[in-house]
């Protein structure tokens, strides 16, 4: 769908919310190789279940700093305490599950590292290193 701006967007993104608007337009749909972004999005998605995205984006930057800037040693090394101040932190999703999850996350993601040389190495396998593109159709 094309915007008044001239840019082709998807119809269901928010111009309202320029958070969201700089998301889709730079980072969705595209390729991701780098080791720390998709170890940051891992992260997001977690929190985002039962969720919408433009919820968890909103609160992005508080996330990067609650997790040391997604950090993957640091937050795979996370102490009971600093799980506890996660908790206790009212920019980010304070569900307990979800911030266990991104410590065990880290740690499993730390071992594909591990055994792939790279998780994007890992993901891209799945695929042959190709993209698999699905279009919707709307009638």
């Amino acid at each position: 769908m094309q915007w008044a701006d001239g840019k082709i967007r998807c119809h269901w993104v928010n111009l309202a919310n320029t958070t969201y608007l700089r998301y889709h337009d730079d980072e969705w749909g595209r390729p991701v190789h780098d080791d720390h972004m998709l170890f940051e999005m891992l992260i997001l998605e977690n929190f985002q279940a039962g969720l919408t995205w433009e919820c968890v984006l909103n609160k992005r930057e508080a996330f990067r700093r609650a997790f040391d800037g997604f950090d993957l040693r640091k937050v795979a090394s996370y102490s009971e305490e600093k799980l506890t101040a996660l908790q206790a932190d009212s920019g980010i999703i304070r569900n307990r599950l979800k911030i266990r999850a991104a410590v065990v996350n880290a740690q499993v993601f730390q071992k594909i590292q591990q055994e792939w040389g790279s998780f994007d190495r890992y993901l891209w396998h799945w695929t042959d290193e190709k993209i698999i593109q699905e279009v919707d159709k709307v009638s």
